[in-house]
């Protein structure tokens, strides 16, 4: 086609031009596309087109994309002239007629893009051939330049296949060596990146991963490598969502716990897992039988005594994924202790005692196939492993069942410290570990000695007894005596009615009822958890003596009433709000003349009886509280019901011990 315009070169193809003169100038006599610039014409006019014998010209040219550019070698041969440039500006000039081949070889940078190489060969006279070549310099130590960003990336992911298909545009590096896929899990760090295409270069661009189908989302990029090793940034991120078909990690340290006719399975669960499958069967080799499902890590089956079974399990994730299996044997054999016996207690007795406790849940099967209790003892507060004695319960007194039991002790020591335990037995002879450890003071005949530091301090309100604490460990409480002094120096003890004790203090009690000045004898003794105790006439028992104080008036009072019947406390005890009467006025005709009631108390600064209220108390009034006495006092009234013209109809006179107990 003589016409330039008619002819286009895809690149890098080359376009050549044919003239028929030595100026490229006029339309050429031939275009026409060559993959390369290696001619050789002979004696001259080349094939294909009319031209001269000599003085003809050829001019090669294209454009084409180098990438990132480089180190590139322009390499000319030569007869007769050759000129070759590049963007326009000449880099090879081998201009002249010649009788031999020439060349020149030129090295160069080529700045990344695009670029025109244009060659210009003219044939002079005789021989005429010509050949040109460009190619990048790929030595590491001249080749510095690494290659662009692969463009284009796209991800397609098969749901199928797990698989994901990644697509990018070519590279346009004439020294590229070939392609890097990479993988990372999306959200992690950029420095996660792995290598997903192998250990080999990949030569198209195109790539399927089997993307790990976990059902969470991945990012890949693909780097470029050229002939000198190096590789380019990674290309823009694309990402591939995929669907989770990958199970969990199998679990891991099986065992089987055999226990009577049960077998418990435990294992080390997996991290993603949301179920386990439990399999079983008689034989190594299967078939295996699906016992069950469970969400915890331990599954609880039936299982033959004394007889091999093997059993394997796997995990399943939320989607249903399984993982692989794990086996594990069980031999039937029961070496599972039960549990250990709880909430230890203990009733003492003098010459026995009896030690019960409770037995957690699961004991029921073994109680009732043969399991049983031991009941250990060591001397002293603190259980001695070294010094246990098997503790014999007579059956008459001693009961077990499958929740607890009590033991029936008689070989114990008396008036000692003992420490029990106690232990499960299950049918197989699996003796549980020992029971928390349970201190007895054991009983005795033998009553604690007597008291120091009695005291005895009279009050307002009685004689207050004082004692110090007894050492002796098994005192349950204090008994106080009161006696009178015969006239052979003996003492006639009268019980301990008139002692009573508050609540806040222990070693205390209060005597006595009306303080009217008599002299008693007072004995306080220890008392054991067993009633032991001395009589107040041992002579080791010690004694006090106190007179009492007599806090009665000085001015007598006649007690005269006979209106009817009265009711009021002369002791009030810590529980009881304060003093107070109440009374009848049931006798006619006096009662109908009484128009009210006064009621007086004894102070004893002025020495006499005064109101304790204005005027008189309605006649209907039956009844009266004193609100201002105070705890810690005697007190001492007087009624009076007064007619109509202010005589005084009856008088009633009581005394009220109001005590402050400790």
């Amino acid at each position: 086609a003589p016409a330039a315009a008619a002819v286009t070169c895809a690149s890098p193809v080359w376009k050549a031009q044919y003239f028929g003169n030595t100026t490229f100038t006029g339309t050429p006599k031939l275009t026409a596309c060559d993959s390369a610039v290696a001619e050789n014409y002979g004696s001259g006019d080349p094939a294909g087109v009319t031209l001269p014998k000599d003085n003809f010209s050829v001019r090669w040219s294209l454009t084409r994309d180098f990438g990132s550019g480089g180190p590139f070698r322009l390499s000319a041969a030569t007869q007769d002239g050759m000129r070759v440039y590049v963007d326009g500006v000449r880099k090879v000039d081998l201009w002249k007629n010649v009788s031999a081949t020439v060349r020149k070889t030129v090295d160069l940078t080529v700045p990344a893009g695009k670029h025109t190489l244009r060659v210009d060969y003219v044939a002079w006279t005789g021989t005429a051939n010509a050949a040109f070549t460009y190619a990048p310099r790929t030595e590491s130590t001249v080749d510095k330049v690494k290659p662009l960003a692969p463009a284009g990336l796209t991800a397609t992911y098969d749901r199928n296949t797990s698989k994901t298909t990644l697509r990018w545009s070519a590279n346009k590096e004439m020294d590229l060596a070939g392609y890097r896929v990479y993988r990372r899990l999306s959200g992690s760090g950029t420095t996660q990146w792995a290598r997903a295409g192998g250990s080999s270069l990949l030569t198209s661009a195109t790539f399927a991963d089997a993307t790990p189908a976990t059902g969470q989302s991945f990012l890949y990029e693909v780097r470029a490598v050229d002939k000198a090793g190096h590789e380019s940034a990674g290309s823009p991120d694309v990402t591939a969502a995929t669907v989770d078909r990958t199970g969990p990690a199998a679990p891991t340290r099986p065992t089987v716990t055999g226990d009577a006719w049960w077998a418990t399975l435990a294992w080390q669960g997996s991290a993603d897992a949301t179920a386990y499958e439990v399999y079983a069967s008689a034989a190594a080799t299967g078939p295996f039988e699906l016992l069950g499902t469970t969400t915890s890590t331990s599954y609880r089956t039936d299982a033959p005594v004394n007889t091999v079974r093997y059993y394997r399990i796997r995990a399943l994730d939320a989607l249903g994924n399984p993982s692989a299996y794990t086996a594990v044997t069980g031999d039937g054999v029961d070496r599972t202790p039960p549990k250990s016996p709880v909430s230890l207690g203990s009733v003492a007795r003098i010459g026995s005692t009896d030690v019960y406790w409770k037995q957690p849940d699961g004991f029921y099967e073994d109680f009732d196939n043969g399991g049983t209790y031991r009941v250990y003892r060591s001397p002293g507060k603190t259980l001695d492993p070294a010094a246990l004695t098997r503790v014999t319960c007579p059956r008459e007194e001693s009961d077990e069942t499958a929740t607890g039991g009590i033991c029936h002790d008689l070989d114990m020591p008396a008036g000692t410290y003992v420490t029990y335990a106690i232990a499960a037995v299950d049918p197989a002879g699996n003796e549980s570990a020992l029971s928390a450890p349970h201190v007895v003071r054991t009983g005795d005949r033998v009553a604690p000695g007597p008291v120091t530091g009695l005291k005895a301090t009279p009050r307002a309100d009685g004689v207050l007894l004082t004692w110090t604490a007894s050492t002796e460990d098994d005192v349950d409480g204090y008994l106080a005596r009161t006696g009178t002094r015969q006239p052979d120096g003996t003492v006639k003890w009268l019980g301990s009615a008139s002692c009573r004790e508050g609540a806040s203090d222990p070693l205390a009690v209060l005597c006595g009822d009306l303080p009217d000045g008599e002299t008693y004898v007072y004995a306080v003794v220890a008392k054991d958890r067993w009633s032991n105790a001395l009589p107040a006439g041992d002579p080791r028992v010690p004694v006090v003596e106190a007179t009492e104080l007599d806090v009665r008036p000085s001015v007598p009072v006649t007690r005269d009433w006979a209106l009817g019947n009265m009711g009021y406390g002369t002791v009030i005890g810590p529980d009881e709000d304060g003093p107070s009467i109440n009374w009848r006025c049931d006798k006619a005709p006096e009662c109908d003349t009484v128009a009210g009631y006064r009621i007086s108390r004894w102070n004893a600064s002025t020495k006499a009886y005064e109101p304790l209220h204005a005027g008189l108390l309605g006649a209907g009034t039956r009844a009266y509280a004193d609100g201002a006495a105070v705890r810690g006092a005697t007190y001492f009234y007087v009624l009076e019901a007064v007619g109509a013209g202010g005589g005084v109809v009856g008088t009633h006179a009581w005394a009220c011990v109001f005590q402050d107990r400790v």
